[in-house]
């Protein structure tokens, strides 16, 4: 096997490591940060204005938290989308609004590791029993894999 070869599938195997669900099962995607929850946060705020796609904002959870007398680890709730690809799926079911805007969120979980959470698009589909949008979901999730990309150093 030539080295050119050999190094195209580490890669793809170390790709496919980075994006695949923690727990498919459940709908939510998990992707491992190198960064600190903040990092993590302004990588994804870039890339989203980047790509101009709108920004709806942030909800620091562990600041309300502490607001609350709560003591919460470092989580973020991120909010973004293209009205023009996510409005589609509310026309297919209107329930499906419950899952847009997009939203990730960015926690350190208790061995310091931060990661980044979002529910998964194909299991978004089956939960509101859409089945007419399939390419808008197609490109919802390469989306979603290229922003979260950025999270990761290679």
């Amino acid at each position: 096997m030539t080295t050119y070869l050999k190094t195209l599938i580490a890669g793809a195997a170390m790709l496919m490591a980075i994006v695949v669900p923690a727990a498919a099962s459940d709908g939510v995607v998990t992707v491992k940060s190198d960064y600190s929850v903040a990092e993590t946060v302004a990588r994804i705020k870039k890339d989203v204005r980047k790509k101009g796609i709108m920004f709806f904002g942030v909800i620091d959870q562990a600041r309300l938290g502490k607001d609350a007398g709560n003591d919460v680890r470092p989580s973020s709730l991120v909010m973004f989308g293209n009205p023009a690809l996510g409005t589609t799926f509310i026309t297919s079911n209107p329930e499906a609004g419950l899952d847009w805007p997009v939203r990730v969120l960015v926690y350190q979980a208790t061995d310091g590791s931060v990661y980044a959470a979002y529910s998964d698009f194909d299991w978004i589909a089956k939960r509101h029993g859409i089945t007419d949008r399939a390419p808008q979901f197609r490109m919802a999730t390469e989306v979603i894999r290229s922003v979260t990309s950025t999270i990761r150093k290679n």
